[in-house]
């Protein structure tokens, strides 16, 4: 009699909306009441260095169910629809047999938030929203109905079939909701890049208060996954999309952009520890992919970390890469900044990171948070020269073309090392990887002029 075949694992997708890294408390935010995810993510595995291919929602959506960088997809637009012939996850896992669907916030990838009906009327007519075709389940419903969905999906999955489930949680983007428990906004920790204002404190609060809220349904789910009877044999993924909405966060290609918490569970499969190797939003769709059995498909650039997951032989990565694009549906003006349009690139090694400013004489200000009382604040103090200098040079002051940041010594990215002769080897070897990443995605930006940047010489040492 032949051996019958393992089954592939099932596999739960958990995102949450611009969600930053450390804003867990097993990440050492202990300000935070996150028990359901610090307790998943002491059953499983952690990863301290997971970064988005983007710091905006499409793009980076786009690098996670595809494994390529959103350049190289096409996904440079807000609200633009996945191309057709660019292959997903859920696509490749139907060739393994696996019943797929995804819910909630996911609709970023269809185009079909654009408000412009003439924008409507093309995608209908062209057949543009590819969703419907790539799933067997789909449900774009708001966070209060995902666990519910959950339970539907799995009414509805074959019991012989594996199946992939994508959740997209709303929390923690804006608006954040006044009628979540409150957290004091003296108990937060400000990070180094922000000013320790009092609207930062406040918007820092209701952020977290919308973490603590993910908490809760995420435990739900999992409640949910137990009583199913799946539990044991589904790879359970929690990650942020991108980074969160606040100054030097989402929308720029800094850490607060796009690092991101990261967890996996697979019972008895994935042995419990923390790990510091160097993952891309492009490796989340290869890993799944593997993990059902999959090839990637021609074209994908992501790296596959399952082995990393179940004690294989893994092959760590040197550099992750990350594409800033266009942001929202607003058409370009005089006025526009760059909260709406800017376009950069960067390359992040374990301790330094390059940006490429394509479009530096764009004024700053920052994605989702123009209106908040942290940057109006900012704004107040800038005018009234109460900001330290450190702060206000990276927010009021004229951008580069490229910036270079030690981030062992200054992990806050506030000190732009870029070309001091010291570090000429460290830059030139990252604006290389760069450019060889920019090539391989066809990037429709011109590449860095090396002539441009003449090295600085070395400050003189006292």
């Amino acid at each position: 009699m032949a051996a019958q075949t393992k089954r592939p694992p099932n596999i739960l997708f958990v995102l949450s909306d611009d969600h930053s890294y450390p804003y867990l408390g097993l990440y050492g935010s202990t300000w935070l009441n996150t028990p359901n995810l610090d307790r998943f993510g002491r059953e499983g595995m952690v990863f301290e260095r997971a970064f988005t291919a983007a710091p905006q929602c499409v793009p980076s959506r786009t690098a996670l169910m595809t494994g390529r960088s959103p350049v190289a997809a096409r996904m440079g637009r807000f609200s633009a629809p996945l191309p057709a012939g660019v292959v997903t996850v859920p696509e490749v896992l139907r060739t393994r047999g696996y019943y797929t669907g995804v819910c909630g916030r996911y609709f970023h990838l269809d185009g079909v938030n654009n408000p412009a009906p003439v924008t409507r009327q093309v995608y209908d007519k062209l057949g543009l929203k590819t969703w419907q075709r790539r799933v067997d389940f789909l449900d774009v419903s708001g966070q209060p109905k995902t666990n519910g969905l959950f339970g539907e999906f799995l009414a509805k999955a074959p019991a012989e079939k594996p199946w992939f489930f994508w959740v997209n949680y709303s929390d923690p983007h804006h608006p954040w909701s006044e009628s979540l428990r409150a957290i004091d906004p003296a108990t937060v920790r400000v990070p180094p890049h922000l000013p320790d204002l009092p609207g930062i404190r406040g918007d820092l609060a209701r952020y977290g208060a919308e973490i603590e809220h993910a908490d809760r349904d995420f435990g739900d789910l999992l409640s949910a996954l137990k009583k199913s009877g799946h539990e044991e044999n589904t790879l359970v993924v929690f990650m942020g999309d991108n980074g969160m909405a606040f100054p030097h966060g989402k929308g720029s290609l800094y850490d607060p952009g796009l690092h991101v918490p990261l967890l996996a569970r697979w019972p008895g499969r994935v042995k419990p520890g923390v790990t510091r190797n160097l993952i891309s939003g492009e490796d989340i769709a290869a890993t799944f992919m593997d993990a059902g059995g999959g090839a990637l498909p021609e074209g994908a650039t992501g790296r596959s970390f399952f082995p990393l997951l179940t004690g294989g032989k893994y092959e760590p990565r040197d550099y992750v890469f990350a594409a800033r694009l266009h942001h929202g549906n607003a058409n370009f003006t005089e006025q526009t900044k760059a909260n709406t349009f800017d376009l950069s690139r960067c390359v992040r090694s374990g301790r330094y990171k390059l940006i490429y400013n394509v479009t530096p004489q764009m004024e700053y200000q920052p994605v989702d948070s123009v209106r908040d009382p942290g940057w109006q604040e900012m704004v107040a103090a800038h005018a009234a020269g109460r900001l330290q200098p450190s702060h206000d040079n990276a927010y009021f002051g004229r951008r580069a073309v490229l910036e270079l940041y030690d981030l062992d010594s200054d992990p806050a990215e506030l000190n732009n090392l870029a070309g001091r002769a010291e570090l000429r080897d460290v830059q030139q070897t990252l604006l290389a990887a760069m450019q060889e990443k920019m090539i391989v995605d066809s990037d429709f930006v011109p590449p860095v002029m090396p002539e441009a940047n003449p090295p600085k010489p070395a400050p003189a040492a006292k």
